[in-house]
């Protein structure tokens, strides 16, 4: 249960709990909070750990240049640790950093690593039950891992042939693909699905952990079929939050572990993982014709700068362009 928020105090006195909740607060996600709170302690470790309003944007600078020139970190890695620290200043603090000045980082933006669709199914072909399915999903719906072992039975819409990706990145709500190819084996995972929870039912459990309010806002839904997640744990845990012992969903270390195995299995040496299915995803579409704003609706995509990467990585063959080793005589 890696993704469900730790408990914090009513009354929090500590920073790092005060910051918790106001994080929570705000309604960012369990993995924003993490990501926050891991750059702000380290900025805290930093400095000796001085209290942030004993600092100034002067130390502020002094860390985010040490991440490059001592860890050598790349820019997305950098930009990070300073949203981090502009969170903690201009919202947590009230204390607004005017006059930013750092080293940034020179390494630029790598292209994605993409499988060809031979690859893929090559990978995909090497699993089987859950982890099967769910990297399908990865490459057929451009879902990401966490995106996909936390699909409910509810999201899967079989009528419409699509996909609703409720706690995406960002806590964004969007729709994507179903291949109909996957449609008979998710009807099968949903009928296994529901008589699991018809006997954890029996059993004298049976709920799921439901975000945010909806538990206290909607008592019977962590025990209704459409609220439980497609690809169960096998076993059942206890809710660090509530204390209560309840199905979580498949761990996503899990998959990341399978898909590792089987890329290996391959003789794929491109350096890849779960992520790849998704980049291989958008980059077929690509290949394919679909059109780029199509794609970045079905990724989430707030920019779309950010799925124009995938038209770097679309061969140059298909673009037109022969080498002139190949030019005829």
């Amino acid at each position: 249960m890696e993704d469900i928020p730790k408990p914090i105090p009513k009354n929090p006195t500590r920073l790092m709990d005060q910051l918790r909740a106001f994080i929570r607060a705000k309604r960012l996600s369990y993995k924003t909070e993490k990501t926050y709170c891991f750059w702000i302690l380290r900025f805290i470790r930093f400095h000796k750990r001085n209290h942030p309003k004993t600092l100034t944007v002067i130390h502020v600078n002094e860390f985010l240049s040490d991440l490059v020139l001592h860890e050598n970190v790349s820019v997305n890695t950098q930009k990070t640790a300073l949203n981090a620290l502009a969170f903690l200043y201009n919202q947590f603090l009230l204390m607004p950093l005017e006059g930013v000045e750092f080293k940034p980082s020179s390494r630029e933006r790598r292209i994605p690593t993409v499988f060809s669709h031979q690859e893929a199914i090559s990978v995909i072909s090497q699993l089987s039950g859950q982890f099967r399915l769910i990297t399908s999903l990865m490459y057929g719906s451009g879902l990401r891992v966490m995106e996909s072992v936390r699909l409910r039975v509810q999201d899967v819409d079989f009528n419409n042939g699509c996909l609703i990706v409720r706690e995406a990145k960002g806590n964004y709500w969007r729709r994507t693909l179903l291949p109909s190819s996957l449609v008979d084996d998710l009807q099968k995972q949903v009928s296994f699905v529901l008589a699991q929870h018809q006997k954890d039912l029996t059993d004298g459990f049976g709920s799921v952990y439901l975000p945010f309010a909806l538990e206290r806002k909607y008592p019977n839904a962590s025990t209704s079929p459409g609220w439980q997640y497609l690809f169960p744990a096998t076993h059942l845990s206890v809710d660090p939050r509530s204390k209560i012992k309840r199905r979580h969903h498949i761990g996503e270390q899990s998959v990341q572990r399978k898909v590792k195995a089987a890329v290996k299995t391959v003789g794929i040496h491109k350096k890849s993982g779960c992520h790849t299915f998704r980049h291989s995803f958008a980059t077929n579409l690509l290949r394919n014709g679909t059109d780029i704003r199509a794609i970045q609706e079905m990724l989430g995509h707030r920019d779309i700068s950010t799925t124009q990467i995938y038209t770097h990585v679309v061969g140059m063959h298909e673009r037109g362009v022969t080498s002139p080793l190949d030019f005829s005589n």
